[in-house]
């Protein structure tokens, strides 16, 4: 194999398909890039079993060929190679030579007939959706996933279709937050359970623009999200995903209307007060036309009111700082609305448009607390 291509584009393959290069495996050639070079294209590819990625790249391919290289040297190399044409040539006995201009290296690939292909997915219920909305909808969910693999199922989210709507969920233990979007047309129902790591690898590689288009097809064990010259192919998470409806009817007998950046800054600087690992809780004292958010910690304490509409009964509630600045930093509206029915049920932010809703538990807290 012979192919010269702009360090540029080799760089941006090599960066693109490395996320999906295992951290820890017993399989050597998993721990490689392959670089197929045929039939006039030059592609790269990276697969851990659970997350494949392959991306086209441009070049001249002047020998047509195929050869798995090491993932980490491979691309330290790239990285370091000066802004130039590139040149990679490989032998029958798998030495490959990478030249930039006065730099020459060799270093010994693996054959790339044992690379692991992407698994491969019948292209039919094709759903198509802009970049931005795939990565502003998994932004605002993305951070209520379980941070490991004791419970497997909130490792991932929920992608629920339903004619032309799309439920996307996630969940914690803690919190759930569940975005809404209309789809450009209806398609037939389909609920997956995709994995964490692959949706923020996508949304890593997505340039994201609004007018430029992605399409993700599904089957039973595997969802496939194509765009620009990548695919990204994943297996799904198995079972069924927890059965939330119930949960998420809003119920309230009292409503708040605030400033979000307002609410956001306060428990901001509250948190200030809690060094991580502790569980010192924001309790919001909420009367009419004020809420006064109180926190008292080991470090110190605050006291501070923000001035609210208010509907209902007054309450006095705790939660989580990180909890509540976690799901304000993902809202965009300049004011939201806040539900709560007492103090130990779970609190809703939800617009009146059902575009969002963020479910967020309560926490105890000592009621003699002013």
């Amino acid at each position: 194999m012979k192919i010269i291509c702009p360090k540029g584009n080799l760089l941006y393959g090599v960066n693109t398909v490395s996320k999906a290069v295992p951290t820890r495996t017993t399989m050597a050639i998993l721990e490689c890039i392959l670089i197929d070079a045929k039939e006039g294209v030059i592609k790269l590819t990276a697969n851990d079993t659970e997350l494949g990625i392959e991306t086209r790249i441009e070049g001249e391919i002047e020998e047509p060929g195929v050869i798995a290289l090491d993932a980490r040297i491979f691309s330290d190399i790239v990285r370091k190679l000066p802004e130039n044409q590139v040149t990679i040539e490989t032998q029958e006995t798998f030495k490959t030579r990478i030249s930039c201009e006065k730099t020459v290296i060799n270093i010994v690939g693996k054959s790339g007939e044992d690379f692991s292909p992407l698994p491969s997915i019948e292209k039919k219920n094709e759903l198509v959706m802009s970049q931005f909305s795939f990565k502003e909808i998994v932004r605002q969910t993305i951070f209520s996933i379980a941070d490991n693999d004791n419970t497997k199922m909130m490792t991932g989210e929920c992608f629920e279709v339903k004619g032309d709507q799309l439920r996307v969920i996630s969940l914690d233990g803690h919190r759930i937050p569940v975005r809404k979007m209309t789809l450009n047309e209806s398609y037939g129902d389909v609920k997956v359970v995709v994995p964490g790591k692959t949706l923020q690898e996508v949304s890593k590689i997505l340039v994201g623009e609004n007018d430029q288009k992605m399409s993700i097809y599904f089957d039973h064990n595997h969802i496939l999200f194509q765009f620009d010259t990548t695919t990204v192919v994943s297996r799904l998470i198995e079972g069924e995903f927890f059965k939330i409806d119930a949960m998420l009817a809003t119920e309230y007998d009292t409503k708040i209307t605030i400033n979000r950046r307002e609410l956001l800054d306060c428990i901001d600087r509250a948190s200030l007060l809690v060094k991580e690992g502790d569980k010192k809780p924001i309790i919001m004292n909420i009367q009419d036309e004020k809420m006064e958010l109180m926190i008292n910690s080991f470090i110190g304490s605050m006291d501070e009111e923000i001035d609210i509409r208010k509907s209902g009964k007054d309450i006095k509630i705790a939660f989580n700082p990180k909890f509540c600045m976690d799901a304000l930093r993902v809202i965009d509206d300049e004011e939201i609305s806040l539900y709560m029915r007492n103090a130990k049920s779970p609190c809703f932010i939800k617009d009146d448009a059902d575009s969002y809703l963020y479910l967020i538990l309560p926490v105890n807290f000592n009621s003699g607390t002013r």
